[in-house]
């Protein structure tokens, strides 16, 4: 009896030294410090400035449109990542290896998924969105309040579908070799976690990527032909507005592009390569970049577009809402006046 309780003793021991949750990380802890104070400082600005960007549309009744519905609901994506994400990642990094076990480390890889691939569907309902409205108006003024309801619910519901896959066996979530965070498993390279992977890609990357680069091409070339046609100032829509609009659109879809591809070019070389031949500072490099987006998304909101910018440096100084100026005296399109039910 007491060979048979060393025995298992010593099993348990065996799987608990070879357990990813308490593996030696590929860094050192001054490494793990540095990361930890990066992911502090970056969760803090990213949460304050989302927070802003939420209390500047509750502020600004005229600023609640079609368009920027979806825009609120990206930054309700950002403040899951940053409220979330940023401080379960910097506590383990902090401690030197991930902190909270099996079940954390699945929930927290999940939610990172799910708040990534909504980012992504919300980005490709603003395309289809600037799309519908400069170059199918005749489309866009009939959509109602339901019809972007419907838009933004589909991109939360894809979301939900492939981050949850994981999670019931196709693929999986474990730490990666810094130790200090979740992702998808892709040092187990099976046909599940490669079919899951270009499943993903395809879905989420190279499809939205695809419907954008369609949408805001046809865009500029219906801007274009306007400006050729001087025919401007005969359509109903304030195109000052709209070019504002489009240009944040298409600079927030760039660097989402730019804070995904190496996550991307991981999970491909991960896939089609050896993943133990992945370098330590990639697998690290990779997920920071991808949580990047959360605070420069509202830096370009302030750079890219004169009615956010009025509003939240109106705000900031604390001025009322009687001294900001937000809308031009121009009628308003559909996707800018209030949804109609």
């Amino acid at each position: 009896m007491a060979l048979c309780d060393k025995e298992m003793e010593s099993g348990f021991l065996n799987s608990s030294e070879s357990s990813p949750y308490v593996e030696k990380s590929a860094f050192t802890q001054t490494e793990h410090n540095i990361v930890a104070a990066y992911l502090i400082t970056a969760g803090v600005v990213s949460l304050s400035s989302n927070i802003v960007v939420l209390l500047m549309f509750v502020k600004f009744r005229e600023l609640r449109n079609a368009t920027n519905a979806i825009i609120i609901n990206l930054a309700l994506t950002d403040i899951g990542v940053a409220g979330i994400g940023y401080p379960m990642s910097a506590a383990s990094d902090l401690h030197g290896s991930w902190k909270f076990g099996y079940t954390g480390c699945q929930v927290y890889a999940a939610l990172n998924i799910f708040f990534g691939m909504a980012s992504i569907g919300l980005l490709t309902m603003v395309a289809i969105d600037r799309y519908l409205t400069i170059c199918r108006p005749d489309i866009g003024q009939k959509l109602t309040t339901l019809s972007y309801t419907l838009f933004i619910m589909a991109a939360w519901l894809n979301a939900v579908f492939w981050s949850s896959m994981p999670i019931i066996g196709w693929a999986g979530y474990a730490p990666d070799p810094t130790g200090a965070t979740c992702t998808i498993n892709w040092r187990n390279n099976d046909s599940s976690f490669v079919s899951y992977t270009m499943a993903v890609i395809v879905v989420n990357f190279i499809v939205p990527l695809s419907v954008m680069f369609y949408c805001y091409y046809s865009v500029s070339v219906t801007m274009k032909r306007y400006k050729a046609n001087n025919c401007f100032e005969s359509i109903n829509m304030d195109w000052s507005d709209q070019m504002d609009v489009t240009k944040m659109s298409i600079i927030m879809i760039v660097m989402f592009l730019v804070a995904w591809s190496p996550y991307s070019v991981v999970c491909l070389w991960a896939s089609f390569g050896d993943p133990l031949k992945i370098p330590a500072s990639m697998a690290i490099i990779a997920p920071l970049f991808a949580k990047s987006s959360t605070f420069y998304n509202p830096c370009i909101y302030v750079i890219a577009n004169k009615k956010f910018r009025r509003a939240i440096i109106g705000m900031l100084r604390c001025q009322t809402r009687q001294r900001i100026t937000i809308n031009n005296q121009v009628p308003m399109t559909a996707s800018t006046s209030p949804l109609n039910p």
